[in-house]
């Protein structure tokens, strides 16, 4: 699903209304259709409705909302945070309908601090849109806090007033809604935090933008829904066999860390891949051997720490260039000099040789890779990276509080100075490839912050990969799969105490919900 700024809704919302001839009057009774529909859904016993209303096209939505839930038997109390006599165009004719139908209108004074709702069971707020601009002033910010306050469900209307749609942070004050239900297309400032916990629950409601004016913003930014995911699992032959669906090789583990090693060896099974070998030090292969059954293991040279040597650098790239494997590198692989180096040489040997070798890389691959970025491109558009925010803010030298307060920027930023795919892990994760797309996940919960997790997806994204899945399309699938893979143990264990391993076994059943009968 298409994702926009505010510049892109308004612009749609423009061109659907003079370029189509949509009347803006016909677009907002259809959004507060829409949303007193949501409202039914959602809150069928709720009687008394409270409506705070600003003066643009957001207030005259819930005007609309208002006038139909007082159609509907149900009971009405608008609240004007502005006066009447600055409501203009659509949101001043919906104003006189409800004053002509003499529905319960009160404006609320500027110094108000606490407001009397009388009774009412579900508060909507539709004082503002994506058109506000700069901070809140005092006087609505007072009706804003105050409604927080009250202990009172809160739909917002289209997003919660206050919020900045595009990177989602507070403009001052902000409705901290319960539900918010978005018009035409969710806004970016919905997805990420702190805008999508403001938000609440989010929902999307369609009020008939036509496509091609959708189409004509040549909008890049997505939001990874199940409709997208289920489109992309690879298909099963029956004819097929193990080498039809790929090899992976993984570089990983050292001394202390074959659990990292194991975690990604198996998910990339668990996401279909028919092969997998797991390269490692020497030293560990009689504890992987057992520790896995269904993964091969490649001994191979090792520093006297027990960490991947330098010299193992060759094998890696003849076997991966031999048996057409993806490579998935840096899972507990660890920061020895002779080891970074290892990664650092299959950066530069990719390029020299020009293997184009298709590859993730993660964890202290990524640790090394922070030591001399200008090796990143020399992996090329095949390889994806996949850092969380401390490892993002090695590989950029950028704070992570900076990072954060941008992420859909920030990956974005990093994919247009190195050429690759970027899976940015947190909450939510986000995906920029070098085409030009960017995808914001929409699955996985706060149980997923363990140990392990990032290991797993991984080796995910390496098995999607061998599946000849394309780089770009494994990333935001594999990222997909993972949180729902996480939905699903969480909803069986709980999130607490939940780990990686419950994770890992949860992937094939992820996968099996995407699939139609």
């Amino acid at each position: 699903m298409k994702v926009v700024t505010a510049a892109q809704m308004r612009k749609i919302d423009k061109d659907t209304i003079e370029g189509i001839g949509i009347p803006g009057i016909v677009l907002m009774e259809t959004a507060g259709c829409e949303i007193v529909r949501a409202i039914e859904q959602h809150y069928p016993t709720t009687q008394r409705i409270g409506i705070f209303i600003g003066k643009g096209n957001n207030g005259g939505d819930g005007l609309v909302i208002a006038r139909q839930l007082a159609h509907a038997g149900r009971e009405v109390n608008i609240f004007l945070v502005s006066s009447a006599e600055s409501f203009t165009g659509e949101a001043l004719t919906n104003l006189n309908i409800a004053r002509n139908l003499g529905l319960q209108i009160e404006e609320i004074l500027a110094d108000t601090t606490s407001i009397d709702v009388h009774g009412c069971e579900l508060l909507v707020d539709a004082i503002f849109g994506t058109g506000l601009r700069g901070a809140v002033r005092e006087s609505i910010a007072n009706v804003i806090n105050a409604i927080n306050d009250l202990p009172i469900p809160i739909l917002a209307v289209d997003l919660p007033s206050g919020l900045d749609a595009d990177i989602g942070n507070p403009l001052g004050a902000c409705v901290q809604a319960d539900r918010t239900v978005t018009i035409g297309l969710p806004k970016r400032g919905l997805l990420v935090h702190p805008g999508a916990e403001l938000a609440g629950k989010l929902e999307v409601v369609d009020i008939g933008f036509p496509q091609q004016i959708i189409d004509a913003q040549n909008i890049k930014v997505h939001w990874t829904t199940e409709k997208d995911a289920a489109k992309w699992i690879p298909s099963r032959s029956p004819a097929s066999y193990k080498g039809s669906y790929g090899r992976v090789l993984v570089v990983a583990g050292s001394t202390g860390m074959t659990g990292a090693a194991a975690l990604a060896s198996e998910a990339a099974l668990r996401a279909g891949a028919g092969l997998v070998t797991l390269a490692i030090p020497k030293s560990l292969n009689p504890i992987l051997e057992v520790k896995l059954s269904e993964v091969m293991t490649l001994p191979l040279p090792e520093t006297e720490a027990g960490s991947l040597a330098e010299s193992a650098t060759t094998t890696i790239l003849e076997y991966a260039e031999k048996t057409k494997s993806v490579l998935a590198i840096g899972p507990g692989l660890s920061q020895h000099p002779e080891t970074v180096s290892l990664v650092h040489q299959l950066a530069k040997e990719n390029k020299k040789q020009e293997l184009s070798l298709r590859m993730v890389i993660d964890a202290d691959g990524l640790n090394a890779l922070a030591q001399a970025t200008d090796l990143i491109s020399l992996f090329g558009a095949e390889a994806v990276l996949t850092p969380h925010p401390g490892e993002m803010a090695r590989l950029t030298n950028t704070p992570i509080s900076t990072l954060e307060s941008n992420r859909i920027g920030t990956a974005e930023e990093f994919v247009n100075q190195h050429g690759v795919t970027l899976v940015l892990k947190g909450a939510p994760t986000v995906t920029a490839d070098p085409n030009g797309n960017t995808w914001i996940n929409s699955t996985g919960n706060p149980g997923m912050a363990t140990a392990g997790m990032g290991d797993v997806l991984t080796g995910i994204i390496a098995g999607l990969m061998a599946q000849n899945m394309s780089s770009e399309t494994a990333a935001v699938l594999g990222v997909y799969l993972h949180g729902l893979a996480g939905d699903i143990a969480a909803e069986a264990l709980g999130m607490h105490g939940l780990i990686a391993g419950d994770v890992l076994q949860a992937v094939p059943k992820a996968i099996s919900s995407l699939i139609s009968d």
